[in-house]
C-alpha cells in the first residue's frame, strides 16, 4: 500500500504513534509518505519512507499562516504524484479535516481516508464550540475511524452523536527497544547520585499535573533518599522548578529536557508517575511498563484500561497527592513487591500491546477500508 501520513511532528503521543506506525509499515514494505511542516520526532528511515514539507504561504493579507490549507494542498499533490491509496490522519483537527479536503481535490484517484483519534482532539479541541461541527463532520466523512482506547471510542460516540463504527486499536510498544536494564549502570551513566528514582515524562502541559509530581516526590523525599527525574519540556516546567525550590528539594530533582531516546532513560526508574487529569491511553505509561517500571497514575480516561491497580501499579483519584505518595513509598519500601509489579508490568506490555500485533490490526483495517 501507498500511505500518506499527516500528524503533529513534535513530542506527544499522537505524533510518536503516527511516526512509529509509519516506520514499522515501511519495514513491512509499504510506501509511507509523511506530510508535515517538519520531520516527525522519532522518525527513523527503514524502508520506503518519504518526507514532504508543508510550507504555508506568508502573505500580508493572511492574519495567520494558513497551515491547514497548505497541508491539504500538499497532501493532494503527494497523492497525485505518488499514487497514494489512502491518507492516515492522526488527530482530527487539522489533519483529518485537511486530508478530507485533499481527498476531494483528487476524487478521481479514490484515495481513502483513515482518521485516528488520540484524545484531546475529542475531549478538548473537538469539544470547543468553534471546532465541534468540523470535528464531527470529519469523523463522519472519513472512510474509517479508529480510537486509541475504549474510553476514547465511547467519548467520541457520546460527545458527537456518532452513529458510524469507530474501531478501537490501542497504542503499542516495541518490547525489544523498551526493555528492562541494569539500573545502577544507567544511573551512573546519567549522573544520578541518589537512591531510588521516581520519573515523569511528558510535554509539561497543565493536564499532565507536573506540579503534583513534585508534590508527590516532596513527600517521598521526606522518608527516602530518592531523586526525581523529569523528562520533557513545556509551560509547566518553570512552575515545577519553582515549586521544587519552595519544598527545598531542588538538589534532588533532575530536569533532563526533551530526550529522543527515552528507552535509554526509562529503565533507570523504580516508579513512574503519571498523575494526569486526563489520559486517553497513556503511551509513556506503556513504555515504562515495557521497561519493567510500575506506574502510579489516576483513574482518568483510558489509563485504567492499561494499568492494573495493585498488579502493574496503582491508580488514585486525580489530585490525590497523599495517596500517590503513599503508593510510591509502599513500592519503594518492599523490594519483593516492586520486583513483582515490575515483572507484571513488563509481561502486560509484551503480551497485550506489542508493536507487531497492533500493526497487524492497522494493516487489516486499511485493507478493509480499501475494499
Amino acid at each position: 500500500m501507498k500511505i500518506g501520513v499527516s500528524c503533529y511532528p513534535t513530542i506527544g503521543g499522537s505524533g510518536i504513534v503516527a511516526t512509529e506506525l509509519g516506520c514499522e509499515l515501511a519495514r513491512r514494505g509499504h510506501e509511507i509518505h509523511f506530510v508535515a511542516d517538519e520531520i516527525p520526532y522519532r522518525l527513523v528511515a527503514h524502508g520506503p519512507i518519504f518526507f514532504h514539507e508543508v510550507r504555508p504561504t506568508d502573505y500580508p493579507v493572511f492574519r495567520s499562516r494558513p497551515y491547514s490549507l497548505a497541508l491539504s494542498a500538499k497532501l493532494a499533490e503527494v497523492a497525485s504524484l505518488h499514487g497514494l491509496d489512502l491518507f492516515h490522519a492522526h488527530y482530527a483537527i487539522p489533519h483529518a479535516a485537511s486530508a478530507f479536503l485533499a481527498r476531494e481535490m483528487v476524487a478521481e484517484r479514490r484515495v481513502r481516508l483513515v482518521t485516528t483519534l488520540h484524545g484531546t482532539d475529542i475531549t478538548l479541541v473537538g469539544a470547543d464550540p468553534s471546532f465541534f461541527r468540523l470535528t464531527k463532520f470529519t469523523i463522519e466523512r472519513s472512510d474509517g475511524v479508529t480510537a486509541v482506547s475504549e474510553f476514547l471510542r465511547r467519548e467520541t460516540i457520546e460527545r458527537f452523536g456518532i452513529t458510524r463504527p469507530v474501531a478501537t486499536i490501542p497504542n503499542f510498544v516495541d518490547p525489544e527497544r523498551f526493555t528492562p536494564a541494569r539500573k545502577k549502570e544507567l544511573r551512573e551513566q546519567f549522573g544520578l547520585r541518589c537512591g531510588p528514582v521516581l520519573m515523569h515524562i511528558s510535554n509539561f502541559r497543565r493536564v499532565k499535573n507536573v506540579r503534583d509530581v513534585v508534590k508527590v516526590f516532596a513527600r517521598v523525599a521526606e522518608k527516602t533518599k530518592a531523586c526525581l527525574v523529569l523528562v520533557g519540556d513545556g509551560p509547566e516546567r518553570e512552575p515545577a522548578a519553582i515549586l521544587a525550590e519552595e519544598y527545598g528539594i531542588s538538589d534532588r530533582v533532575y530536569f533532563m529536557g526533551d530526550q529522543k531516546e527515552v528507552e535509554a532513560i526509562l529503565p533507570a526508574a523504580d516508579v513512574f508517575l503519571l498523575p494526569s487529569s486526563q489520559e486517553s491511553f497513556g503511551l509513556v505509561a506503556l513504555e515504562a511498563m515495557s521497561c519493567g517500571v510500575p506506574v502510579i497514575g489516576c483513574r482518568a480516561g483510558g489509563l485504567p484500561e492499561l494499568v492494573v491497580h495493585g498488579e502493574t501499579g496503582f491508580l488514585l483519584d486525580v489530585g490525590d497527592v497523599e495517596g500517590m505518595a503513599a503508593a510510591a513509598l509502599e513500592i519503594l519500601g518492599a523490594e519483593p513487591m516492586r520486583q513483582r509489579m515490575a515483572k507484571a508490568a513488563r509481561e502486560c506490555a509484551v503480551t497485550a500491546y506489542p508493536m507487531d500485533r497492533v500493526v497487524d490490526r492497522y494493516e487489516a483495517f486499511y485493507r478493509e477500508v480499501l475494499a
